[in-house]
């Protein structure tokens, strides 16, 4: 079984259904024959590398809601994280532009570490309070993973991987992603948003029951048929 899981390093909710998923899996029997590719989306990409403004001004401004909702607002997320395991400190949190982060993600899941990069990524921005956009940081948590510091640099200084993370925004658009995280199973079935442990354990056994027969999926529309698909775009028809 493949998962595709589209995130970004600063949604809490992508950090919370990330665990969500993993203890769902803990559950399955067959774990041993799912694979996770975790997928580019930048929530904000035109979001300033250093902005002069906290975690709760930025949401406040965003939802045009005051500063002490977006406090409690934050605070509820954070007991959700908690009960995962995992720790969000907001008030010390670097809010940031995630391209370059991402392009690193690219590079580590060709080394071989993709999956780690992400889960490194999550941790250094909603626990460490680190600056996942400053190269200086990134070299350093690539390093950590045993990548080599100077390909890691090579990489943050050029273009490279710009492509690949620009074809998963687009591969997302296209299937009608409208937020994250947003988890594709066997390239057919799709969920939508953190859901709880048991929500995730109930579409993986359904998806593998339907699927473990017939992995192979053939499209047999006649000649001269309508086919109606959607995208990020809207729906359209045509005939074949």
């Amino acid at each position: 079984m493949r998962i595709d899981v589209y995130s970004d390093f600063v949604c809490p909710f992508c950090y919370i259904g990330k665990r969500r998923l993993e203890l769902a899996l803990e559950q399955f029997s067959n774990k041993d024959k799912v694979t996770i590719t975790y997928k580019s989306y930048e929530l904000d990409p035109n979001a300033e590398k250093n902005p002069n403004k906290s975690i709760h001004e930025l949401l406040a401004s965003k939802y045009g809601m005051s500063v002490e909702k977006a406090k409690q607002s934050n605070e509820n997320l954070g007991i959700q994280a908690a009960e995962l395991g995992l720790t969000y400190r907001f008030e010390t949190m670097k809010h940031t532009n995630t391209f370059d982060a991402h392009r690193l993600a690219k590079y580590a899941e060709e080394q071989g570490k993709g999956k780690e990069m992400t889960e490194r990524l999550l941790h250094a921005y909603f626990t460490e309070s680190l600056h996942i956009s400053d190269y200086a940081t990134l070299v350093d948590i690539a390093e950590d993973l045993g990548l080599d510091k100077d390909a890691v640099i090579d990489v943050l200084e050029s273009s490279d991987y710009a492509k690949a993370v620009r074809r998963d925004e687009q591969e997302a658009q296209q299937i009608g992603v409208k937020g994250v995280p947003f988890f594709v199973f066997n390239e057919k079935y799709a969920v939508s948003g953190a859901q709880p442990p048991e929500a995730f354990s109930e579409v993986i056994e359904k998806v593998w029951e339907e699927e473990k027969d017939q992995p192979i999926i053939q499209t047999l529309n006649p000649k001269k048929s309508e086919t109606t698909y959607c995208t990020g775009d809207g729906c359209e028809s045509e005939t074949e």
